[in-house]
């Protein structure tokens, strides 16, 4: 009887070690199985899957799931912009090719310089009033008055020019007059100049010094006696 107790005690043993190691795989194949799931459920909606876009990501237009702008992938068109706020911006130096040429008609009582602005910048630009111009000469510089005539807006479009005319008196005195060196022009609005060749007489009389004898006109005036 004492062996069959001990068998019996034996057999016991090895089937709660057996029960036990089969709870032990159980227990792994749970967790195994549990800590997978996230993963699978991550897929879903991600690239490629087919799946929709999830709250908070964003599109390529910057927007979220809900439609609102987050401000992130937006961008400007690319190009040169010549209105602001519905207003053509003026027309800079730097924009402007500037020539001069004689126009001087014979029988004139006087001689006739026109400059001619012509727009360069690659955009539409406004132009506008009187021009700044003052002669170089060996007696200092000579400013140019206004004609005083009424000055019309211009818009000058890319690769399009506009003209003024410059008066001067002709020294038919005789004597040596004033020797004129060279032209200085400042496009209206503006404070950067251009140095050009004066193209008119080489000389101007000289005058009592009760003011320029020289005058300007107004853009787009070239040939109207300005």
């Amino acid at each position: 009887m004492r062996v069959n107790k001990i068998t019996i005690a034996a057999l016991a043993v090895a089937a709660g070690l057996s029960l036990t190691a089969c709870q032990n795989d159980d227990d792994a194949t749970s967790r195994s199985d549990s800590s997978a799931a996230p993963a699978s459920s991550s897929s879903n909606g991600g690239s490629g899957s087919g799946g929709s876009v999830q709250d908070g990501a964003k599109d390529s237009a910057g927007k979220d799931s809900a439609g609102k702008d987050s401000g992130e992938g937006q961008g400007t068109t690319a190009g040169t912009v010549s209105e602001k706020d519905g207003e053509i911006d003026q027309c800079r130096t730097d924009e402007l090719k500037v020539t001069a040429t004689d126009n001087t008609i014979e029988g004139d009582p006087g001689g006739t310089v026109v400059v001619e602005f012509t727009n360069g910048g690659g955009r539409d630009c406004a132009i506008s009033g009187y021009a700044g111009v003052d002669l170089k000469t060996n007696a200092g510089s000579l400013s140019a008055q206004r004609t005083g005539e009424q000055a019309s807006p211009t818009v000058l479009k890319d690769g399009e020019s506009v003209a003024f005319g410059i008066t001067y008196p002709i020294n038919d005195s005789g004597g040596s007059g004033i020797r004129v060196t060279g032209l200085v022009v400042t496009p209206p609005d503006e404070t950067k100049s251009v140095s050009l060749d004066w193209p008119g007489a080489a000389t101007l009389p000289v005058t009592d010094g009760s003011g320029s004898s020289v005058k300007v006109g107004p853009i787009g005036s070239a040939g109207q006696g300005g």
